[in-house]
Formats: structure tokens, sequence, C-alpha cells
């Protein structure tokens, strides 16, 4: 490999750690200058012959008090605080005055001290001649600056100075890989005492951890990167809270799961994810009994294209269906996802469906052809704002529970052996219409349990996805993009959080060890105060509180300030898997579904009222009125 992006990297890299020094370092080359010309101004005027010999003996004192004269006219002009790889036409004409000022002062102090020796030619000339030095000084830095970054620079144009955090294999296969792309590495961190001092691919190791907030220590670096993809998930939160600290943008080589799935190479930098921050545990899961549940059966997912709709599609992938159904609405997110699948997946069988939920003799016709084995409905409307619009109730109440009924009744009558429905924790004691109807959904998948035994009926209970569509991650990074402000609807907002893949394994294992009837909820961990999550995303944006504020706009209709605990020991049974547990709930109504079908066969555009009058009716905790806002003493409890 070529060494010639090596050497136009330290080129770059020397320049940037002059660039603290820049003024003091600009006056001393100034002064170079100015007195390489008065020597060239009396070479031409005497020649080479007579240049140095025919001086009086008093030019050396008169040159320094030239050199002082000049560099007070740069500095009064603000010369030294111009940056030379920027200058242009304003910089020649602040030269040209303070060369012209100091040259005519010049002049006149030797003439009038009867300093008769100094050739009146050299006075004349000396002005002309340092002029011509000192911008011929700057165009050759911002030429020699400018092809610096030619060479070195990624495909955007720009060059990145990291320091790394992290100084094992990772980061020396960082290293060797990511000048391509316009980085230049400063120097690693890493709390290994025995590296301490030592160089990884040239590149030294300049303390622990805790030292990248030092300042100078950091230098000139633009970006910190963090290269633990083998830590623990409280070890990477760490690192990424340090990297925070430093007020710098922060960026990640991928985890070790991405690596070992092929999702990225070490060398590609990536910004912070939503499973960056979670800082949890990896979830051990049955992979022998999901196995013997998803291998060589047919599997069709309702809601394909969604957030978790289409993760779930990349994890039962993984475990070889006979056939894998994408059953979708919204024909952009069909081929999106269908096109992923054939692309991570060339051997799948994949069979994309255009259907809607709601309409049951589509959901008949494609269940019958498809003949599925397990059925995953992701299916829903979940915005809890938008559904309590009054114009959205009925949307919500005849995509999330109908929509569950139908599909669940279509997959009994197709002869499958598992239906699993994706549920919220917002159907604990709701308060939202949206939490209302998946609470519908859960009672009438129950009441579906003694009608069709040869189908496990199966509901699976979680709090908000980082990353998911609408979720506030998402959101808060655009936010972020434009310079905020962020929103946030509360200061003492709290929310449980899991991330994506997260999830969609979890619902995996309940497909394979859940009984009919039962809803399992996700072990979600330990709440987030929203607020937090938003400043630290702004902080690892390189970012700070007063360059994207932080606006507070209040509790949206629905919203509660909290949710409420899902795998409470008091209200749920454990089970085989310690993130899984078993909802204690009572007895479904039995007639349920069909008595929503025609309920809503009689009243084809229900208004609001009526359908959070049909929702309390099935739904007995439904408080649509009740406080979302609870005492600050239930807060607290709820925070660790």
């Amino acid at each position: 490999m070529s060494k010639a992006p090596d050497v136009w990297q330290r080129v770059e890299l020397a320049l940037a750690r002059l660039r603290p020094h820049r003024e003091p370092l600009s006056l001393a080359i100034d002064a170079a200058v100015i007195a390489a010309a008065w020597n060239v101004t009396y070479l031409f005027r005497l020649g080479f012959e007579r240049w140095w010999s025919a001086r009086a003996d008093y030019d050396t004192a008169v040159l320094a008090g030239v050199i002082v004269l000049y560099l007070a006219a740069f500095v009064a002009l603000r010369v030294p605080q111009s940056i030379w790889r920027f200058s242009g036409f304003g910089e020649v004409r602040r030269l040209t005055l303070a060369c012209v000022a100091a040259g005519v002062t010049a002049a006149v102090v030797v003439i009038a001290l009867g300093l008769v020796k100094i050739p009146r030619s050299v006075l004349a000339l000396h002005p002309v001649v340092t002029l011509m030095g000192v911008v011929l000084v700057r165009i050759a830095y911002r030429m020699l600056y400018e092809h610096a970054r030619s060479r070195i620079a990624g495909r955007d144009g720009t060059v990145r100075r990291a320091v790394v955090l992290g100084a094992g294999e990772a980061a020396r296969m960082l290293v060797a890989g990511i000048h391509r792309q316009g980085w230049i590495v400063l120097g690693l961190f890493d709390d290994d005492a025995a590296k301490r001092g030592a160089r990884i691919a040239d590149v030294p190791v300049l303390g622990t951890l805790d030292d990248v907030q030092r300042r100078e220590l950091l230098g000139p670096a633009t970006h910190v990167v963090v290269a633990m993809p083998s830590a623990t998930p409280p070890q990477r939160r760490r690192a990424l809270a340090l990297a925070g600290s430093t007020g710098l943008p922060v960026v990640t080589v991928p985890s070790a799961d991405e690596l070992r799935e092929g999702r990225g190479r070490i060398e590609r930098l990536r910004e912070i994810e939503p499973e960056d921050l979670l800082g949890r545990e990896p979830v051990q899961l049955d992979e022998p009994g999901i196995s013997e549940t998803l291998s060589g059966k047919v599997v069709l997912i309702t809601g394909a294209g969604g957030s978790i709709g289409s993760e779930l599609c990349r994890q039962v992938a993984r475990y070889r269906p006979a056939r894998l159904v994408l059953y979708e609405l919204s024909e952009f997110n069909l081929y999106t996802v269908e096109q992923a699948l054939a692309e991570a997946f060339p051997g799948l069988a994949v069979v994309p469906r255009i259907g809607d939920v709601r309409d049951a003799s589509q959901l008949a016709a494609a269940f019958a052809a498809e003949r599925p084995q397990v059925v995953f409905h992701a299916a829903a409307y979940k915005h809890v704002p938008l559904m309590e619009d009054p114009a959205n109730a009925a949307a919500a109440l005849r995509n999330n529970t109908l929509g569950t009924w139908l599909a669940a009744r279509a997959a009994a009558d197709a002869g499958a052996e598992r239906f699993v429905l994706i549920s919220t924790d917002k159907a604990v004691n709701p308060t939202s219409v949206m939490g209302a109807t998946k609470r519908a959904a859960e009672r009438v998948l129950s009441s579906l349990v003694a009608e069709c035994p040869g189908t496990r009926f199966i509901a699976v209970r979680f709090g908000n996805v980082l990353g998911s569509s609408g979720s506030v991650i998402p959101r808060f990074k655009e936010q972020i993009a434009r310079g905020g402000p962020v929103t946030v609807t509360h200061p003492e907002m709290i929310r449980y959080f899991m991330t994506i893949p997260e999830a969609a394994r979890l619902v995996l294992q309940a497909a394979a060890i859940g009984d009919s009837g039962q809803v399992l909820v996700l072990d979600m961990g330990e709440p987030v105060r929203i607020v937090d999550l938003a400043r630290e995303l702004i902080r690892l944006a390189g970012q700070t509180p007063e360059d994207v504020p932080i606006v507070f706009s209040g509790l949206r209709p629905g919203e509660k300030l909290y949710e409420e605990l899902l795998a409470d020991a008091d209200t749920t049974l454990p089970t085989p898997v310690t993130a899984l547990r078993l909802a204690r709930l009572d007895a479904a109504a039995p007639g349920l579904g069909p008595a929503l079908e025609a309920w809503l066969v009689a009243h084809p555009t229900p208004d609001a009222a009526a359908v959070r009058a049909w929702l309390h009716g099935a739904v007995p905790e439904f408080r649509p009125d009740s406080a979302a806002v609870p005492s600050a003493a239930g807060v607290a409890a709820a925070l660790p």
C-alpha cells in the first residue's frame, strides 16, 4: 500500500497542531520574511559582490527597528488573527496597508535620524518586497493545506481528526482502515495499564478512558470514536458518557452483534444508535425452543413493513422458515422489507402480499392460500395523540381491535398452530383510545381460546421501542440536526425502553413458550427520564443545551406521565425465561369479537363518543377522563 496518504496525514496533523499557536507563529514568520526582504532589497540595489560589505555598521540595529515597526503595524491591523488557510483579497488589502504604513514610517525615521548610509532605494523598495513575501507565504500555506486535504479527505471533502476510546484489536483494525475515509487518528485511550505509553498502529496511547476529559490531550480533535465492540453494555455506556463529556461529536464502531452478523465493518463508523444508549445486558434466549417453533414452518407477519414487523421478519428469517409471508397495507413498506430480506437471505422463500387486516374476505383468502402455521400480528395504529383525535377513534377501533379479531379468526380457520399479538404497555389501565383498543384486542383474542383449541392465542406486551417510527429518538435526532429546539412533553415524564431487535427476539421467545390465552409481558428494565435521554443525545452530537435548547410542550391528549410497571411481581407470574413474565388477567367476555363486528356493521361511521362508550363497556378499566399526571410521590417511586 502506498505511503503517500500517511505523509499527507502527517502534514495535515502537524498544521492542525500548530493552529492553537497561530498568532505568535504568524508574527515570527512575518518577522523572518521582513528580514529576508531587507536583505533581498540590498542584493537588488548593490549586487552580489557588495550587498553585505557595503552596509553601514548600524544596519542591523536599523533592521531590528524596521521589524518592530512592521510587526506593530500588523498587530494594529489584526493581521496575526487571520486564518492563513482562508487567505483572500481582504487579507492582501490589510497586508498592503500595513506594509505601506510601516515602510513610510521607517523611511521618515531613518531620514530624520540622518542615517545616510542606508540607501534610499532600499527604504523605497523594502515595503514592496516585504508585501510580496508575506503574501507568497500565505499563498504557499494555503496551497499546502488544500493539497494535503485533497489527498486525505473523505468523499464529502472533510478531514476529521479523532481520538479513540479503546486500544484493543478493534482499534488496531480501525486505525488501519479509517484513513481512507478522511480520518486522522490522534491518539487512543484505554484502561489497560500495560498499554500506557505504547503505540498501536503507530498511534500513541495517551491515557485511560477518564483522561479523554483532559482538554490538553484532545488537541485539535474534531470527534471522539468509541471502539469497544466487545465491551459489556455498562462499560459501553460509561465510555459513551465520557466521550459525551468532551463536547465533541461522538461516533462508534459497529457492535459485536453487527460485526458477527455481517451488518457492518469495523472501519465503517456510525452515529450513536438507541441500543448503544440502553446499556442493558443481552437477554439469554431459548434458541432451540425458538428454532423448533419456526424452522421449516410457514410464518405470516401482518404489518410486516413497520418498525416491529420488519425486525420480526429479519429475526424469523434467521431460523429458516419454509416460507415467510409478508402481509402489509403499505406498498412502499412492503417493497422495502421484501428487498432487504432478498438481499440478506437469498435462499429464503418470501411471499409479499398487499392486504388490510380490516378486510375479512381479503384476510380469509390470504390465510387459506398460504396456510401459515405461525402468525405474528404486528399491524396496528400506535400513536397515542393521533388516535385521541375524534376523527381517528373509529379507525383505531377498526384496525387495532377488529383487525386483531379478524386476523386471529382467519388464522384459526387456516389451522395455524400459534397466533401472537403484539400489544403494548398502554393497554395496562388504559387512559387513551389507543391503549383501550389494544386491551380490547387482548380480550377478543382470549375469547377465542375455548372456541379454537387447535390454535394457541398469545399476546405480548412491551413498552416504548427505541428507534421505532414515531418514537422519541428519531424525532430528537431530527430536531438536534436542525439546531433545536428539542421538544419534551414534561420534565418528569419517564418511560420504559427497549430496542427493536430486543423486542423482536422476546416476541419470538414468547411465541415458543406461551400457552393459549396468556398475555406475556417483557421486563423493560429501569425507567428512563425522557429529558435525560434528550440531554444525552444533544451531548453526543457535540452540542450543549445552550446550543440546542430543550422546551417542554406539555402532556398531549391520552398521554400518561409514566407507564405502569409491566413486570411487577405483584401482578405477574414468572416464566422459564427471566425477561418474560405472565400477566394475571380477568377472564375475557365470551363473544366479544363477534359483538364488535356486529356493532360496527350497525354503526359503520361511529363518532368518537360512541367508540369510547363501546371501549368502556369492553374494557372496564378504561378511564379516558382520569388524570394522566400522577402525584410527585408516584413519579419518585417509579424512578430508580
